[in-house]
């Protein structure tokens, strides 16, 4: 109760990005149309997998949860950075920093996890094809799927709750684009060790998942490189090397920002690495599902067509 009661800080403010004191307008733009395509791309797969009879199966279930879950992740900073490039006024109130805080990281959390499960299904396809279909079950996935949700937004509660009884009486300026852990917890009036502890934390549960989905990779490609044909062998690289790079891109730019432990980056370095996995990462992941997978592609331009002739149909 002492804690709370001197805590004097109601909200906090955003500092400049190092490159766009000047408004930032160009910024925007560019800010703005990424957000618009990651939205609109991820919004497309999504509705895809869910009305195309075709892709009703594990794996493309999981991608379109995937993609519904990155439509509400970048929704959570992208919003807000596009507002404080044209607003004199860079601020958040205390409560709206930890809400943003904790949906961020839940929803990062939920797609590691989903991650997680997209690669241990694709072990299963390929290393045990015969046992998958009575493995796989729609059950079964949707269990998955809820279940990677359910954890990734209870591991951090108590987390979050413990920072909204940390004591914080000024500055109140984060250096960052959007409510993070490093820079939140470097404000509190308190010993900022913890911050160590958080990154220990943050590094494990990082490398449980990277541990996992590298296993289960070398396992499927040691696997695809015994099959004797060559277009199987193909197709079955091609859809491995997609979930991949969305791995490679999304961990990537994850461990970047929160494996660096005592290590201080530059202003500029520290926020060109929380655009790469806030922004860029998300960017890159409709165009690795959609525009290099043929049968996502199909799916699309069925939808759209079936869409288009009922649309001449009702007309008619």
């Amino acid at each position: 109760m002492e804690k709370k009661n001197h805590t004097v800080v109601t909200e906090f403010y955003f500092s400049d990005f190092p490159l766009f004191e000047n408004g930032g307008l160009l910024l925007f733009l560019l800010l703005l149309f990424i957000y618009l395509f990651i939205i609109v791309g991820n919004s497309i797969i999504f509705f895809a997998v869910r009305l195309d009879p075709h892709l009703h199966n594990p794996m493309y279930n999981f991608i379109s949860i995937f993609s519904f879950l990155e439509i509400w992740y970048t929704t959570t900073t992208i919003p807000k950075m596009l507002t404080n490039l044209i607003s004199e006024q860079r601020t958040i109130s205390f409560l709206g920093c930890l809400l943003q805080m904790y949906f961020f990281h839940s929803l990062g959390n939920s797609e590691g996890i989903l991650l997680t499960t997209m690669a241990i299904d694709r072990y299963m396809a390929i290393c045990n094809p015969l046992r998958y279909p009575s493995i796989m079950t729609p059950r079964l996935c949707a269990q998955l799927a809820a279940g990677s949700c359910v954890c990734g937004f209870l591991v951090l509660l108590p987390e979050i709750v413990w920072i909204s009884t940390l004591p914080f009486c000024g500055p109140n300026q984060i250096h960052q684009l959007f409510c993070d852990f490093e820079p939140v917890l470097s404000l509190a009036c308190t010993n900022t060790s913890m911050i160590v502890v958080e990154d220990i934390i943050h590094a494990v549960s990082i490398l449980m998942c990277v541990c996992v989905i590298a296993v289960s990779y070398v396992r499927i490609i040691m696997v695809v490189l015994r099959i004797p044909s060559g277009e199987n062998r193909w197709k079955a690289f091609s859809t491995c090397a997609a979930h991949i790079a969305v791995f490679v891109v999304f961990f990537g730019s994850v461990s970047l920002m929160y494996m660096r432990f005592s290590a201080v980056y530059p202003p500029v370095l520290d926020k060109a690495t929380a655009l790469m996995f806030a922004v860029l990462a998300p960017l890159c992941n409709p165009i690795i599902y959609s525009l290099r997978n043929k049968d996502m592609k199909d799916a699309i331009r069925r939808v759209f067509c079936s869409y288009r002739g009922l649309e001449v149909s009702s007309s008619h």
